[in-house]
């Protein structure tokens, strides 16, 4: 079975060998699990969030297990852009998989640097922009809250990151997703990853205090899919940009569910760190699943979830 994706975009079109991607932040640079699997086998590798300097991040601690997910405030921690170009992606299989760059920044001149930085290099095969995550305590939540501010960000990055597909990952903290997805869209967005974690809060009962250093941080795992489905599917009725589903995929038969709501690939995050050849197993998995269930055309597929109303 064919299982190729070809995410067309208002630019530039992403050929994916199969539809399974890994998440930014949970699969390090990708090289840290080579040794779980063939980082080849994927369809693509999307790096932890790149900023333009090397981050700390937050101070501990900042992971805390809950119900069916996991809290994270790690807080974008990573080598610096420099590093990744220089020591990270010559290491990749980027001639055989899309390798796809998470930037994060706190201005719209940071994001227009790194994206400009980054489309100089033939490694990377598109940008996938952070305009949503809820781990910092500036930048990010304030763009992928605002519809402006967003479509002022992936405007940027596209003027200066003419030769890359560009992604534009979507927060679930909003109150119109459709509108945030429709006004990245019109900026020049290639396609749209959603959905990134859910603000949450953990608490200690008996020291009585929070159980993340930074108070909140982002909900992800099984927890979320439900609300990640929604998202999904009402990102991908609002525009005609390819969208691409995340949260709470461990299995193919869940990423078959965000495909038949409209998605056109996945993510595979926090199921990395449940289990780390999570997203190789899946990709496995695949074409069993499909033949079980009697799809023999995954393009057609995509999007044919079928309404009583």
């Amino acid at each position: 079975m064919n299982l190729s994706v070809t995410l067309k975009g208002q630019t530039h079109d992403l050929t994916l060998k199969n539809p399974v991607l890994t998440a930014s932040g949970t699969f390090g640079y990708g090289l840290e699990f080579a040794s779980y699997g063939d980082l080849a086998s994927l369809g693509g590798l999307v790096t932890k969030g790149l900023s333009l300097m090397p981050r700390p991040g937050n101070p501990t601690p900042r992971i805390v297990e809950t119900t069916a997910g996991m809290l994270n405030a790690v807080g974008l921690q990573n080598d610096g852009v420099e590093d990744f170009c220089a020591r990270k992606l010559p290491l990749l299989p980027w001639q055989e998989t899309a390798v796809i760059a998470n930037i994060y920044a706190a201005t719209v001149e940071e994001f227009s640097q790194l994206a400009a930085r980054l489309n100089a290099e033939e490694g990377v095969a598109a940008l996938e922009v952070n305009v949503s995550c809820p781990n910092v305590r500036q930048g990010g939540i304030a763009f992928g809250q605002d519809p402006g501010m967003a479509a002022q960000v992936t405007e940027a990055v596209r003027k200066a990151a003419p030769d890359k597909h560009i992604m534009v990952k979507l927060s679930p903290n909003v109150t119109d997703l459709a509108l945030m997805a429709r006004s990245v869209e019109a900026a020049g967005a290639d396609s749209i990853s959603c959905i990134n974690t859910l603000l949450g809060m953990a608490v200690d009962l008996q020291v009585r205090k929070p159980r993340l250093a930074n108070v909140v941080g982002g909900l992800s795992g099984p927890a979320i899919k439900p609300v990640a489905l929604r998202c999904v599917w009402q990102a991908a009725r609002a525009v005609r940009i390819p969208v691409v589903g995340v949260g709470g995929i461990l299995t193919a038969e869940d990423a078959l569910e965000f495909l038949l709501v409209g998605a056109q690939a996945v993510q595979v995050g926090t199921g990395n760190f449940l289990r780390p050849d999570c997203a190789f197993a899946l990709a496995q998995d695949l074409p069993g699943a499909c033949q079980s269930l009697g799809i023999d055309n995954l393009a057609a597929f995509c999007g044919s979830l079928e309404l009583d109303c």
